[in-house]
C-alpha cells in the first residue's frame, strides 16, 4: 500500500504538450497527485514535482518537448522531474539522458505515477525508465480535463489499429481500445455532475470506440443524448469512413451534440492517400462534406492536411490544393512532414525537399485563413448561443457558438460558465472574433 503522508503539502507543476487527449491525461494524473496530498504550484513556487507530458506527432513535436522538459528543470532544479506521453514512450532512452530527468513512464506506466514517485523517493531508485512493449498494452484507462477551461474534454478511446505509413502514433500508444458505453456514460456523468457546460469527446480514433465490446460510436452518441439535457457535446476528430451518414443524421438533429465536425482528410491527391495507406479516397471525403451542409448549413468543418510527404510531387499537391479549395469547409489544421523512425512512409524515395514543404505549408495555411474568414463572415447577423469561457484577456472574454464561431464580449465575471444568447454583430479589433450585441 502506497504511503500518501510523505506527499503531504508537496508542489507539483505540469507541461502538457500536443492533442487535446494529452490534456485529459493530464488531469487524470494531477487527480491521483492531488488526492495524494499535492498541490499546483501558482507563479513564482518552487515544485516538488515535475510532470511533462510529451508529444512525438512530428519532429518539431519531439524539440518542442525537450525544450520543455529542460525548462521546467531550469525552473525548477530541485525538483523530481518525470516525462510521460507519447515521446516518453517512444524514445525513453533519449529522454533519460536530458539534464535533470529523473523518471520516464511509458504509455502504461504513467498512470502508476504515485507508485514510481514513492519508490524513487523511498529507496533512490536509479533506474529512470520504465515502459512496456507497446503490443502488450490493453488496459483504458479514462481520463477527463477539465482545470482552468469552461469545456472538458473527455477521453474516450485510445490507440489506433491503422498504421498508416507516415504516423508513429500506433507505436506510441497501440491497439484502439475503449471503455464500455455504459462505464464511459458514467465518466461523462461525473464531469456534468463537476459542473460541465460542455464536454468534447476526445481519443485517437474515436470511430472505432467499443468495438472489443461489440458496441459502436453510434451507440453511445445516441445513450449521450440521454443524459445532461442542459450539456453540449462536441465530437472532436473522427475519421471519414468512420463518419457514417447515420452519425451525421443524428447529429443534425440533435439539440445537445453541436453541428461541428473535425474530419482528418491529410491529402486530397487519391496517389498520395494511397501512400500513405489511407482507408477512403477522396470521393468519399467530398460526399461526407457534402452530407453535412445538406444538414447542418451552418456547421463548422475543420480538415486536418499533411503537406511535403514522400511522394507528393508538385503535380500530387496542386491536385490536392485545387481539391480542398472545392470543398465547403471551415478551417485547415495543417501540418509539415517530418521524416518518423520506423515509418513505412521512409521507404519511398521520392522525396521533398524542406523548403518546398514550408512553401506548401504557407499556401495551405493561407487558403485556411480565407476559409475561415468567409465562415464567420457568413455568420455576422445570426443569433447563438455562447458558451462564455473562465479567461480574461484585457478587458474582453471569448467564448464558442454551437458552431464553434469564437465570441467575444467586454469581461464579465458573471458570464463565466454560462450559456448565453446573443447576435453576432462583426469582428473585434484584431479579427480574431465575432463581437457580440
Amino acid at each position: 500500500m502506497l504511503d500518501f503522508s510523505v506527499f503531504q503539502n508537496r508542489k507539483v507543476a505540469y507541461c502538457t504538450l500536443g492533442c487535446k487527449l494529452n490534456f485529459a491525461e493530464t488531469s487524470s494524473i494531477g487527480k491521483q497527485l492531488r488526492d495524494a496530498g499535492f498541490s499546483r504550484t501558482v507563479a513564482g513556487e518552487q515544485a516538488d514535482v515535475c510532470v511533462i507530458n510529451t508529444c512525438t506527432v512530428t519532429d518539431v513535436a519531439d524539440h518542442k518537448s525537450r525544450q520543455a522538459i529542460n525548462r521546467m528543470h531550469r525552473l525548477h532544479p530541485q525538483a523530481v522531474v518525470i516525462v510521460v506521453g507519447c515521446y516518453a514512450q517512444l524514445k525513453p532512452d533519449e529522454i533519460a539522458q536530458l539534464d535533470g530527468v529523473d523518471l520516464v513512464l511509458g504509455t502504461n506506466e504513467k498512470f502508476n505515477i504515485l507508485e514510481y514517485l514513492q519508490n524513487i523517493k523511498s529507496t533512490n531508485n536509479a533506474e529512470k525508465i520504465h515502459t512496456s512493449k507497446i503490443n502488450s498494452i490493453d488496459v483504458f484507462k479514462p481520463s477527463c480535463s477539465a482545470d482552468d477551461r469552461t469545456r472538458y474534454f473527455l477521453k474516450i478511446q485510445d490507440g489506433c489499429d491503422y498504421y498508416c505509413t507516415y504516423c508513429t502514433i500506433p507505436f506510441a500508444r497501440g491497439k484502439s481500445r475503449s471503455a464500455s458505453v455504459a462505464a464511459t456514460l458514467q465518466e461523462a456523468q461525473r464531469a456534468i455532475d463537476a459542473g460541465a457546460k460542455e464536454i468534447v469527446l476526445t481519443g485517437v480514433n474515436i470511430g472505432d470506440f467499443g468495438k472489443q465490446h461489440n458496441e459502436s460510436f453510434f451507440q453511445f452518441l445516441q445513450a449521450l443524448s440521454d443524459i445532461g439535457n442542459n450539456v453540449r457535446y462536441r465530437i472532436s476528430s473522427i475519421e471519414p469512413n468512420l463518419l457514417t451518414d447515420e452519425i451525421i443524421e443524428f447529429v443534425a438533429k440533435s439539440k445537445n451534440i453541436m453541428p461541428h465536425f473535425h474530419i482528418p482528410l491529410q491529402s486530397g491527391s487519391d496517389r498520395v492517400l494511397e501512400l500513405m495507406k489511407r482507408r477512403y479516397r477522396r470521393e468519399l471525403f467530398a460526399q461526407k462534406i457534402a452530407t453535412i451542409r445538406s444538414l447542418m448549413p451552418n456547421a463548422f468543418i475543420g480538415v486536418d492536411v499533411i503537406t511535403g510527404v514522400r511522394g507528393e510531387n508538385i503535380d500530387c499537391f496542386e491536385d490536392s490544393y485545387n481539391f480542398i479549395n472545392s470543398l465547403n469547409i471551415t478551417q485547415l489544421h495543417i501540418f509539415t512532414y517530418s521524416e518518423r523512425a520506423s515509418t513505412k512512409m521512409l521507404e519511398i524515395t521520392e522525396i521533398v525537399p524542406v523548403e518546398e514543404r514550408k512553401r506548401r505549408s504557407e499556401i495551405l495555411h493561407n487558403l485556411s485563413a480565407r476559409k475561415t474568414e468567409e465562415f464567420y463572415q457568413q455568420n455576422i447577423g445570426k443569433t447563438v448561443n455562447v458558451l462564455w469561457e473562465s479567461r480574461k484577456k484585457g478587458e474582453t472574454m471569448t467564448g464558442f457558438s454551437e458552431n464553434y464561431v469564437r465570441c467575444e464580449c467586454p469581461y464579465n465575471a458573471a458570464l463565466r460558465n454560462t450559456i448565453q444568447q446573443v447576435t453576432l454583430a462583426g469582428w473585434n479589433s484584431d479579427k480574431t472574433a465575432l463581437q457580440v450585441l
